[in-house]
């Protein structure tokens, strides 16, 4: 399996290439900017892009979405709470929904609080997961923009994210990734209240 992370955009998002050399299949999650490297990181590891897939509807990761697509094909797959924001979208993601690349599945979760249509992708065959800006090493997402909303955040990580071995990789969409079990015990937004 491929694996490939780019930063990407002015707010130096986290934009994720996942692979299947057998199939040659592969997704991208969150292009918020830089589409030609995007596609030339595609294109250099032989792979087709069946699905582009937006963590939430923010600029900053969905910014670069058309011109990817027109690069390199594939669908833009977004939840339909996150659309208002002026995503053209091909398909809606909701819970218990699956992202496949050839025979490998991620698993979308509905994950609001930072935005309405947030969610994440958890992927337990490689023991990561795809937050978004649902959580970050040491943090949180904002929840004092429109949509935001802080009880909301708390409860997706609560009861989406924390129940994961801990030893998962959390995949964030600013900053280092980090492991469920970290913020489990340091996190200070989330202290005392697993």
């Amino acid at each position: 399996m491929i694996l490939k992370h780019l930063t990407v955009g002015p707010l130096m998002s986290n934009c994720f290439i996942l692979g299947d050399e057998d199939s040659g299949e592969g997704v991208v999650i969150d292009p918020g900017g830089n589409a030609q490297e995007i596609a030339q990181e595609l294109s250099q590891n032989q792979l087709t892009l069946i699905s582009i897939v937006n963590t939430h509807g923010h600029w900053d990761h969905t910014g670069d979405n058309e011109a990817l697509k027109s690069l390199a094909g594939g669908r833009v797959l977004i939840h339909e709470a996150d659309t208002d924001q002026g995503i053209a979208a091909d398909g809606y993601l909701a819970e218990g929904d699956r992202v496949r690349f050839g025979p490998h599945e991620l698993e979308v979760l509905e994950t609001p609080g930072h935005s309405p249509g947030g969610i994440s992708l958890y992927f337990p065959e490689a023991g990561l997961v795809f937050v978004g800006d649902l959580l970050f090493a040491g943090s949180i997402g904002r929840t004092d923009i429109a949509g935001g909303h802080f009880n909301t955040l708390i409860k997706s990580v609560v009861e989406k994210i924390f129940p994961m071995p801990e030893e998962t990789t959390v995949l964030p969409g600013h900053g280092p990734m980090t492991m469920v079990g970290r913020e489990k015990q340091f996190n200070p937004f989330l202290k005392g209240v697993q």
